[in-house]
This record gives structure tokens, C-alpha cells and sequence, in this order.
């Protein structure tokens, strides 16, 4: 009967084992879609795994400008944001590391002197000296699965890490493009201008000859004056935005805003085609929703760490070495000293902080549930959006194109008409104030079509393969 009795602690720990809850299971993940609504019919697309490892590629090459390419490289290895978020991974992973190490035995090595009197020594109220060398070794016997639960969970925030490492570099990459092409679609756009400027003054020259030969008033030449300060203004002002978009780029590439610039370089550039069959596996590579998703994971890790804190807790600990009151003694054998040790402690009251803890843990879980499924959600949006907004704006710049041929013919007609004295001046401004908004609105067609590109890119995960 008292072996039995010596048993009951093991008894009770191997039945608190057996009660052990299992994790709480994750949310339905979200509903996928065969294909995206704005799809064409015969594009086939896949659903895959999440692939969040593959390598995004160097996407910004699609629209084949050396700039732009440099630029990006240049971002990748100078950006603070992508600094940031690397040095925010090697905190992450120093943190698993931490938790594999709480798994393995702790053995260190100590030695110590102390000098006192009373009813702790042995001679009593004389003082006595005691010198202490030795190893000391201790172990926690994870009978339930704590230790572990903390480090995979630690392990998932690493992944999670990762996925926004990559989520952040790709958001970089991605504001390069777009501010790099913004700043050349200012660049074109200026030039539109200046073009227009530029005929406005050979216009107020041959008024004016006219006005001083006694053919046209006074009127007439103000009239030009007015416009061509307003178009000379309308430089100015493109001018200063293009130099807000150089002082952007100089940040993301890390650089110092006072010593980066960019020659002007204006005219059409090539749209790349996204290949029409995109599979499916890009979006599932999208980092975003990766990290979202090892976070889901981490959190029920968690929940399981709480759940064991009512579990009992199992401690070896030993240690081997010498004391002696004399320092020549003190590694004999006759100093030798020894010991080893088992503690398991067991839970009973606690006034509610572990169940406090179980209930903090779950509500996490459901937090990092309801944001990967937005996170879900909000990447089949992004998609759809841009490829409604590519589709809509190539039926625009159709119709844009008809507008601005139209436009050029009639101020053609117009500055004919105008230099033969057969319409007047008021006539020639409105066909040419027509023309330069239809060729405006043209080339702003195309940087929206540019811009939407590299958002698609961007939603997709980054760069993409046929399938």
C-alpha cells in the first residue's frame, strides 16, 4: 500500500496528460474562385498551394528601361524600409533560437566564497570560511508539450517575418516602378507642353507682324501673349512635380535627395503583357498573405502554450564539485560534494491568470483568423481591380487616340485658315487649347495603363510564369 501511495503523483500526472485539449481548430479558409470575374473566358487559371518561397522574379525588366532597372537594384540593397524589415527577421530567428534552447539541458559552471557565523556553521558563533567550485546542471522535462508549443510558435512568427521581408521588398520594388514612371510620364507630358509653347510663339511673332502691317488689333496679339504665359506656367508647374518624384526615388533607392538626379527623357514606352494565362499559384504567393497566415498559425500555437500552463511542470536539476574552508583543500577528494534533484509543480489556485491566459489566447487566434481572411479577401479585390482598371483603359485610349488624331487635323486646318486670313485668331487657339488637353488626356491614358500594370504585379505577387 505505500508503494502505491509513492505512485499516486505519477498516477495523476500521466491522467492530467491524458485530459490534455487538443489545439482549437482553424477557420474554413476562403471560398476560391475558379477564375477572376474580369478573366476572359478562354484564360484557364489553377488553384494551388501557397508557394510564398518561390521567388518573385525581376519583374520591373518587363518594361525593359535600364533606369528603371537600376533603380530597383539599387532599392533592394539601399531602402530602409527593406533594412528595417531584415533586421526585424534576424530578431524573429534569434527568438527561435532562444526557444530551442529553453528545450535542451542548462549546464554552467560557478565557483564562490562566503564567510559567516551562527547557528548555519559548523563551529557555531566563530566565523568560518567556505569555498565552493563546481557544475551545475538543470533540465525541464516537457511532458506536455509547452516548450515546444512556445517554440513553434516562435517559428511561425519567423515565417511570418519572412513572408512581410519579402511583402516589403516587393511594396519597395513596386513604388520605385510607379514613381519612376510617374516621374517619365511628367517628362512626356512637359513636352507636350513645351511643344505647344513653342508654336504659340511663332504664332505671337507673325501676329505680331500682322498687327504692325495694320491687318489684325491689338487684341489679337494680347490674346496669344495670354496664352503662351499660360502655357509657360503649365511647364513650370509639371517641372515642380517632376522634381517631387526625383526627391521620392532618392529615398527609396537611399539615397540623399540632394545628390540624385535623372536626365529628362520623354516619348511613348512599351506596356508589357501580362501572359494571358497567369496561373493561380502567383496569388497564392503573395507575401502579404503568407505572413497573414503564419501568424493564424502561430496564434493557435499559442493557445496550445496556454492550455499547457495548467498542466504540471517536471524540473531535474543536479550538480557536482568541492567546498572546503581552505582554498589549498578545496579540489581533493575528501572536498568533493554532489547532488541531484527532481521538482514537479502542479497548479491548483491561481485566482483565474491561466484561464485569463487560455482566454487572451483565443481571442488572439480569432484576430489573426478574421485578418487572414481579409487579407484573403483583399487580394482577389486588388486583382479584379487592376485588371478591370487594363481593360477599361485600353477601350480609352482607343477612343482617346480617335479624339487626338480629330484634334490634330482640325488645328492643322485652323493654322492654314489662320495664316491665309480666312478664320480668325480666336478660332486657331480653340482648335490648338483642343488639341494639346486631347493630347494630354492621351498620354495620361497611358501612364494610368503603366501605372495599373505594375499594380497587377504587384497584386499578383511579383513577377509571374506562363503555366
Amino acid at each position: 500500500m505505500k508503494k502505491l501511495h509513492h505512485l499516486l503523483p505519477l498516477a495523476a500526472a500521466l491522467f492530467l496528460a491524458g485530459c490534455a485539449t487538443a489545439l482549437p481548430p482553424l477557420p474554413a479558409p476562403v471560398d476560391t474562385p475558379p477564375q477572376f470575374k474580369e478573366q476572359r473566358q478562354n484564360e484557364r487559371w489553377i488553384i494551388a498551394r501557397p508557394a510564398e518561397a518561390q521567388s518573385r522574379g525581376t519583374w520591373w525588366k518587363a518594361f525593359n528601361d535600364p533606369v528603371l532597372d537600376d533603380l530597383a537594384e539599387r532599392a533592394g540593397a539601399n531602402n530602409t524600409s527593406i533594412q528595417e524589415a531584415a533586421a526585424r527577421l534576424a530578431q524573429a530567428r534569434s527568438l527561435v533560437r532562444g526557444a530551442q534552447a529553453d528545450r535542451a539541458p542548462q549546464i554552467g559552471v560557478g565557483a564562490g566564497a562566503s564567510r559567516g557565523a551562527g547557528a548555519n556553521t559548523a563551529n557555531g558563533a566563530t566565523p568560518a570560511t567556505l569555498l565552493q567550485a563546481g557544475v551545475n546542471l538543470s533540465y525541464e522535462v516537457d511532458l506536455f508539450g509547452r516548450l515546444a508549443g512556445v517554440r513553434d510558435a516562435a517559428a511561425l512568427d519567423a515565417q511570418s517575418r519572412e513572408a512581410l521581408l519579402q511583402s516589403t521588398r516587393l511594396l519597395v520594388q513596386a513604388e520605385v516602378a510607379q514613381t519612376y514612371l510617374a516621374l517619365r510620364a511628367a517628362d512626356t507630358e512637359r513636352a507636350l507642353v513645351q511643344d505647344t509653347a513653342t508654336a504659340y510663339g511663332d504664332t505671337l511673332r507673325l501676329t505680331q507682324r500682322r498687327f504692325e502691317a495694320g491687318d489684325v488689333a491689338e487684341l489679337d496679339v494680347i490674346r496669344i501673349q495670354t496664352e503662351l504665359a499660360a502655357t509657360e506656367a503649365e511647364v513650370f508647374a509639371l517641372s515642380r512635380s517632376r522634381a517631387a518624384l526625383e526627391n521620392a526615388l532618392a529615398v527609396l533607392v537611399g539615397e540623399p535627395a540632394s545628390g540624385f538626379a535623372l536626365a529628362s527623357s520623354s516619348g511613348a514606352r512599351a506596356l508589357p503583357v501580362i501572359p494571358a494565362g497567369v496561373p493561380g499559384t502567383v496569388l497564392a504567393r503573395r507575401p502579404d498573405v503568407a505572413a497573414a497566415q503564419a501568424s493564424l498559425l502561430a496564434a493557435q500555437a499559442r493557445v496550445g502554450v496556454a492550455q499547457a500552463a495548467w498542466f504540471p511542470s517536471v524540473s531535474l536539476t543536479g550538480a557536482a564539485g568541492y567546498a572546503s574552508p581552505d582554498i589549498g583543500d578545496l579540489f581533493k577528494w575528501s572536498a568533493r560534494a554532489w547532488g541531484i534533484g527532481a521538482l514537479m509543480s502542479v497548479p491548483l489556485f491561481d485566482g483565474g491568470r491561466r484561464e485569463a491566459g487560455v482566454q487572451g489566447a483565443q481571442a488572439q487566434l480569432d484576430a489573426a483568423a478574421a485578418s487572414y481572411r481579409g487579407q484573403v479577401l483583399n487580394a482577389f479585390r486588388e486583382v479584379e481591380d487592376q485588371l478591370s482598371a487594363l481593360r477599361l483603359l485600353q477601350d480609352q485610349s482607343l477612343a482617346q487616340g480617335r479624339a487626338v488624331s480629330a484634334a490634330q487635323r482640325a488645328s492643322a486646318i485652323s493654322e492654314t485658315r489662320y495664316r491665309n486670313g480666312l478664320v480668325s485668331q480666336l478660332e486657331l487657339l480653340d482648335a490648338r487649347r483642343n488639341e494639346l488637353l486631347n493630347r494630354r488626356q492621351a498620354q495620361r491614358v497611358e501612364a494610368a495603363q503603366q501605372q495599373a500594370t505594375v499594380l497587377l504585379i504587384r497584386a499578383l505577387g511579383g513577377g509571374w510564369d506562363k503555366a
